[in-house]
């Protein structure tokens, strides 16, 4: 088994730098997940990982060792494409065989190997097959195998889920999850989708424009986000972002929200006040997740201070739950709510804010301000 670690790593392509001094430790053991937005340089550094990219500059280690000038077949590790990358002319069997037939292993022990991996895959039954005759999952599993059977140190998977149809995603999500746990090895995923790194992850890396934003476990990025940025990529809905200014009175400190406050202004919470001190009269943003909006009527708490009028403007029937749009003063949020909500399209309801569980991001930079304190 292996650690990884990168030292402030760059790959530029002439003037051009898309991974721009990523440092990282990936410990042994770990599934770990970059994630992020299409072009931030998450594939490219996974694949300076596998050694398919030059390096700029910085430094790749494997187990303590410098792998920069090591070439890919020497680096002890296997990559799962999103294409698959199976040979059509073989069978599953021999696909899965033919790495290990080209570094010359004894024909008992690639036998083994490639039934040790079906079984743990379940596709003995598909080892005759040729390509063209599995679905897509059968495909990808087939791609797995293909690298279990090398046994590596290192495990990469470059957005393996992403030519699945959605139902054979999960499922397929489900059984890497499963076979991480059975093989105990370290496997670095590359992924933009955010559900896959909240399920899959014991650590996520989230990256934008070449750097990391935020290195944590996934419940941790959740609910306590670095920055504007990292609040608003996981989750879905997203966070919601209203404008707001902060104010203070004899009443304790407050938000007015939207342009010019024209949304309304909600009490900020006694946590929350040392760290907005010096906000006063400045302007800010306020994020607060869908299930942190309530519908006053079936509210339980106490919505004193913190009760905004809203006018619904599309409501989701999502099965169990609800999305409702709401629009206020040319502000708009999303509330994710219970199936038995009545709210329906046009009437104007109250919601009300869960300040406990809001964060606040310094309008200039985007860092977040401080975190709120426990309801």
């Amino acid at each position: 088994m292996a650690q990884v670690t990168l030292k402030n790593v760059w790959k530029k392509y002439g003037d051009v730098a898309v991974v721009k001094g990523v440092s990282l430790v990936i410990p042994d053991k770990s599934f770990y997940v970059m994630v992020g937005p299409s072009g931030c340089g998450k594939s490219t550094t996974l694949r300076m990982i596998a050694g398919l990219e030059d390096i700029t500059d910085g430094e790749i280690l494997i187990d303590d060792q410098k792998v920069n000038d090591i070439p890919p077949k020497k680096r002890d590790i296997a990559m799962v494409f999103q294409n698959y990358a199976l040979y059509p002319h073989m069978t599953v069997y021999e696909n899965m065989a033919f790495g290990l037939k080209l570094r010359s292993f004894p024909k008992a022990e690639i036998d083994q190997r490639v039934r040790e991996a079906a079984e743990i895959l379940d596709i003995s039954h598909l080892l005759e097959r040729r390509p063209k005759a599995l679905s897509g999952g059968q495909r990808q599993r087939v791609a797995v195998g293909r690298a279990i059977v090398r046994k590596p140190k290192v495990f990469l998977f470059d957005e393996p889920l992403s030519n699945l149809d959605a139902k054979l995603r999960g499922h397929t999500r489900l059984e890497i999850a499963k076979l991480h746990k059975k093989l105990q090895t370290t496997m670095i995923y590359v992924t933009h989708d955010q559900l896959e790194a909240m399920t899959l992850a014991t650590q996520v890396a989230l990256m934008k424009d070449g750097t990391v934003q935020q290195v944590a476990p996934p419940l941790d990025i959740y609910n306590s986000p670095a920055n504007k940025f990292v609040a608003g990529f996981l989750g879905n809905p997203p966070m919601n972002f209203l404008d707001a200014i902060v104010k203070k009175d004899a009443a304790g400190v407050h938000l007015a929200l939207g342009k010019d406050g024209a949304v309304g202004t909600v009490t900020i919470d006694n946590g929350m006040k040392p760290a907005l001190g010096a906000y006063v009269g400045k302007k800010i943003v306020m994020g607060i997740r869908p299930e942190d909006i309530h519908d006053k009527v079936y509210y339980q708490g106490n919505g004193k201070g913190r009760t905004i009028s809203t006018l619904v403007e599309v409501v989701e029937p999502m099965g169990a739950e609800k999305y409702i749009y709401l629009t206020s003063n040319g502000s708009t949020v999303v509330a994710r709510v219970n199936a038995d909500n009545k709210a329906v399209v046009n009437q104007n309801i109250d919601i009300v804010f869960h300040m406990e569980n809001a964060k606040f991001f310094d309008a200039e930079t985007d860092a977040v301000i401080g975190q709120s304190s426990a309801s």
